[in-house]
């Protein structure tokens, strides 16, 4: 069973957040294992993989681009896997740009300015994947996740780069 219908949701990009966190609560409730205590084992033994799986599920798709990448696994769209080579070279070069202008940010300022124009880019992108959807453009949802990701990626480098910046020097 997938995680949109584990979670009885439309299996959709754009989800409502407050629908997300009722369907998971009330399935929460329902399977979570102290309720299963003092039943035989093999009830035990399911509540707790249900409520594993509702855990991943909501996981998944309370974080935008874990939906979209989930939803394009379902639909097809093959990406890459994690170390895997990237066959975009205009995402190639914008990756090295951006990292080379984070690596030479020197305060935390500037560093936050990066930060905010690779939010906005993901906001963007992410708006721009339901009508990628709809039209079923597999290589384009594809392309449009794999800068997704690297916009996620970049996010951690500049957070993880402005508290080195910010951390008092011994």
């Amino acid at each position: 069973m997938d995680h949109f219908a584990r979670l009885g949701l439309p299996a959709a990009l754009d989800l409502d957040p407050a629908a997300l966190d009722r369907a998971y609560f009330a399935l929460q409730r329902q399977w979570h294992p102290d309720r299963f205590v003092s039943r035989p084992p093999a009830e035990r033994a399911k509540a707790s993989s249900e409520a594993a799986a509702l855990n991943d599920a909501y996981r998944t798709l309370k974080d935008p681009l874990g939906r979209a990448l989930y939803l394009a696994a379902l639909n097809g769209v093959e990406l890459p896997g994690d170390g895997k080579t990237i066959d975009d070279p205009e995402l190639l070069m914008e990756a090295m740009e951006a990292r080379e202008e984070l690596h030479e940010a020197t305060t935390a300022e500037a560093v936050e300015r990066l930060a905010g124009r690779a939010r906005e880019q993901v906001r963007t992108a992410l708006d721009g994947l339901a009508s990628l959807f709809l039209a079923g453009d597999k290589p384009a949802i594809r392309k449009a996740l794999l800068r997704l990701r690297y916009l996620d990626k970049f996010a951690e480098e500049a957070r993880a780069r402005r508290t080195n910046i910010e951390r008092p020097r011994a």
